[in-house]
């Protein structure tokens, strides 16, 4: 079985405030979705941004099989202790060995651990869906986007991204509105793979999200105002309850196959846990 460790990017409001939106956490989320992707997995959840987090007695990263990194509402280069914590926790996980795997936030808390720049894209935020992901010639031939077409689309809720990778790292796709979407860095002792878009995302979870950023949804003029947020999110819920009865939905938004089959929205997260994570745990047998 695989001992993993998931750790939720929030501070204890942004906890609060998904809690009050979806009913969990962003980890609890999270580790759901490992569980339906890799049934029987252990996961053991943390709050680093927490002055008080620390793992159980006699526990250390070098007991866990992989690390990983929820989205956050937090900004990494506002550089407060709840960020500087999580640093320091990938930072650690990297030395150690460990493989980590972040969506949004992880990607950009990642890069920044091995000498990269996380900041407001200057291309503007994506909220919904990264759309028109191309991959990198790297990316093709590289196993976090195996069974990824030549161009997908992918959910996504972020202002920040990685604006310099570092020095080191592979990019492995991106889109017209960033050009790092998808990333391995390898750093120190570990491997870090990870997206920028956020594949844990079911349609009903994003529609959350979107509703509890409804504000900056339209601020950034994605949307004309809060109604329509809530029409969007809940044609969103509406699909993902019974795709086969939306079609004119799905039309409508323009969702493929890659974003309503879970197995093919999760590919990264399952090609991490099967061509990376399990490979080393069973060399190391």
């Amino acid at each position: 079985m695989l001992h993993l460790l998931v750790a939720d990017g929030n501070d204890r409001s942004g906890r609060a405030d998904h809690v009050s939106g979806t009913g969990v956490t962003s980890a609890e989320a999270y580790a759901e979705v490992l569980r339906q992707i890799s049934p029987g997995v252990g996961c053991t959840l943390i709050n680093p941004a927490d002055a008080d987090a620390a793992l159980s007695p006699g526990t250390t990263l070098a007991g866990f099989d992989a690390l990983f990194l929820t989205g956050s509402t937090l900004h990494v280069c506002n550089e407060s202790e709840a960020v500087r914590r999580q640093i320091a926790l990938v930072r650690d996980a990297l030395a150690a060995g460990l493989p980590i795997f972040g969506s949004c936030w992880g990607v950009q808390v990642a890069a920044v651990v091995a000498g990269g720049h996380a900041a407001r894209n200057p291309k503007g935020p994506e909220y919904g869906f990264s759309r028109d992901l191309v991959r990198t010639e790297a990316g093709r031939a590289h196993p976090l986007l195996a069974g990824r077409g030549e161009r997908f689309d992918a959910p996504a809720l972020h202002l920040d991204a990685v604006i310099t990778p570092p020095a080191h790292a592979t990019v492995l796709a991106g889109n017209g509105v960033l050009s790092v979407q998808a990333i391995e860095i390898r750093h120190g002792a570990g491997v870090f793979w990870g997206t920028q878009y956020h594949p844990e995302l079911d349609l009903d979870a994003l529609a959350a999200m979107l509703r509890l950023s409804a504000d900056a949804v339209v601020a950034a003029g994605a949307l004309p105002d809060r109604a329509a947020v809530e029409a969007y999110a809940a044609d969103l819920c509406r699909i993902h309850a019974n795709p086969e009865g939306q079609r004119d939905l799905i039309a409508r938004h323009r969702l493929g196959p890659e974003l309503l089959e879970p197995a093919r929205r999760r590919a990264e997260i399952g090609n991490f846990l099967d061509r990376l994570v399990r490979p080393r745990v069973e060399a190391a047998a």
